[in-house]
């Protein structure tokens, strides 16, 4: 091979559109930028969420801004400190813990995190542990029951999606 064999690979070229070259270039008179308007001048645009000067949604509506996940599981809280009161011979889980009014709402998960000291054993069931909350747990000879936590995906609409098209 020699450098007059050089050549660029196939497609990594490409030629640019030569704009405002008459009209048997299929780009002639506007350049391809539509009759007169904001967008067809020269320089930047107007900014995104510009609205024709009407008063743009995100002024209008600005407590909607940013990112909702409607996926989130939230979880119900304990900290290992508040366990410590427990008998050693009950077996602490949600039932327990709504019971003793630590947990509010038994449809939501329950997480067990490490915040504070384990001296004796315990079993302890809930939907998600800390590794400090497992780690102390176990290191005071106690067990740790992980329960399953099954998500319940309801439909987005309202109600029973009945369908379009009703077959008569």
């Amino acid at each position: 091979m020699k450098l007059h064999d050089l050549q660029p690979a196939p497609g990594s070229k490409k030629r640019s559109k030569r704009i405002g070259r008459g009209h048997g270039s299929g780009k002639g008179k506007t350049g391809g930028k539509g009759m007169m308007g904001q967008k067809a001048r020269s320089g930047p645009g107007p900014y995104r969420t510009f609205e024709g000067g009407q008063n743009r949604l995100v002024k209008r509506m600005p407590f909607k801004r940013g990112f909702t996940n409607i996926w989130r599981v939230e979880y119900q809280v304990v900290n290992l400190e508040q366990l410590l009161d427990w008998p050693a011979e009950v077996e602490i889980g949600p039932e327990t813990l709504l019971e003793a009014r630590l947990i509010r709402n038994k449809r939501l998960p329950l997480k067990v995190l490490g915040q504070g000291e384990v001296h004796r054993a315990m079993v302890v069931r809930a939907h998600k542990f800390s590794a400090s909350a497992r780690q102390k747990i176990e290191a005071a000879g106690g067990t740790v029951v992980e329960l399953p936590w099954v998500v319940e995906r309801h439909s987005r609409s309202r109600g029973p999606n009945p369908s379009v098209r009703r077959s008569t």
